[in-house]
């Protein structure tokens, strides 16, 4: 039975990063995914420039669409901001070439890919992890989870759910041709059109990707504010659609994100941002993260442990922090959001966009700087 410095399960944007950067530091790598690449991915697909700029590597051509124009319409108000950069702010993927790109990053630095493969049980003996799976046993030292908003694996390892999961409604949809010339110019949010969350028009190669999403956990019927958008978006024709629903978790877990010799990353860690959703970024990032640590710490499971952690808390965690107090302010206290509008307009549309693009850092201490100003506001 082989024995390997790490296994990494998923093959998403976490799992693949992870397994490139374990394996470019010299580690002996299986990346197990229990589908055939490639597949299909339930996803908005936007990946913002601060994320695209982490990468040691282009994208090759898996790029279906590069966004330097966002606008952003608020539901029942004349707030519009239109912001433009040089460099693509969103880039446009479909997640079966985007993670299958960076699985073939990953085993060109020598990482081991088994597919169809389905992790069955997990047990610690002999200082390694037994890993029993549909397609036999094998043995690593280390095992980093990154098996998605449901993580299986997390559950196995002993991990009760605290994060955060938040409903998601996503269509690819095809459109005539004058609609998609039409909608295909920029990246559209309509914050609103969904209490408490947004709905989106992200342009394709040659369709939309049309979805609404709810940053707040409760029942909601998603398809009803769908089919409201497409009448904001005066879209005529549909010539297809296929809907996919799914949760974003935009909480991370509170018991840790190690545990022993099994380490969490992206969405199984709760990595998503929560005042977008947006979780491509983040699960690239710490991928990258919980790699290093393994690869820097060597034997010691405890130093790997408290290297993880170190390194979330050097940028991770707390851009998680502040932009969670952001998401608050601007989904559940719409006066307040609105008065910041009125007051700061298109400067903060733009600063913004500087943090998503890599250009600003998240502002420190964001709550007592917002209890300053707005001295009545009451932090939930």
């Amino acid at each position: 039975m082989k024995t390997y410095d790490i296994a990494v399960i998923g093959t998403g944007p976490a799992g693949a990063m992870a397994a490139y950067t374990a394996a470019a530091g010299g580690k002996s790598v299986l990346l197990i995914e229990k589908e055939q690449l490639p597949r299909y991915k339930t996803c908005g697909g936007g990946l913002v420039f601060r994320g695209r700029s982490r990468l040691p590597f282009a994208l090759d051509g898996t790029v279906e669409k590069e966004c330097r124009e966002i606008e952003v319409y608020f539901e029942g108000s004349d707030h519009y901001f239109l912001t433009r950069r040089e460099q693509p702010i969103i880039s446009m993927v479909m997640r079966d070439s985007f993670d299958s790109l960076l699985v073939d990053k990953a085993r060109e630095k020598g990482a081991e890919l088994l597919q169809q493969c389905a992790l069955q049980g997990l047990q610690e003996e002999d200082e390694e992890l037994l890993l029993q799976t549909s397609r036999g046993a094998f043995r690593t030292r280390y095992l980093i989870a990154a098996d998605g908003a449901l993580s299986p694996t997390a559950k196995l390892a002993g991990w009760e759910d605290s994060r955060k999961l938040i409903p998601a409604l996503e269509y690819e949809v095809e459109v005539n041709p004058a609609d998609f010339e039409r909608l295909s110019r920029r990246t559209r949010f309509d914050v609103d059109a969904v209490p408490y969350g947004y709905a989106w028009c992200f342009p394709k190669k040659n369709h939309l990707s049309i979805g609404v999403g709810c940053l707040k956990k409760q029942k909601i019927n998603l398809k009803a504010y769908y089919a409201a958008y497409l009448e904001k978006l005066e879209i005529r024709e549909i010539r297809s659609a296929s809907a996919h629903g799914f949760q974003i978790p935009i909480a991370p877990r509170q018991s840790g994100f190690s545990r022993g010799r099994v380490f969490l990353a992206g969405d199984a860690a709760g990595f998503a941002d929560p005042l977008t959703a947006e979780g491509i970024s983040n699960a690239l990032y710490s991928g990258e993260l919980a790699a290093q640590a393994l690869v820097a710490s060597g034997e010691s499971v405890g130093q790997a442990g408290e290297t993880y952690q170190r390194l979330l808390e050097e940028r991770l965690l707390p851009e998680l922090k502040t932009s969670s107090l952001m998401a608050w302010v601007f989904y559940a206290q719409p006066q307040v959001r609105n008065w910041l509008l009125q007051k700061y307009g298109q400067r903060g549309c733009e600063i913004l966009t500087d943090m998503f693009m890599g250009n600003q850092p998240f502002p420190d201490n964001l709550k007592q700087k917002l209890a300053d100003r707005i001295p009545l506001l009451r932090f939930g």
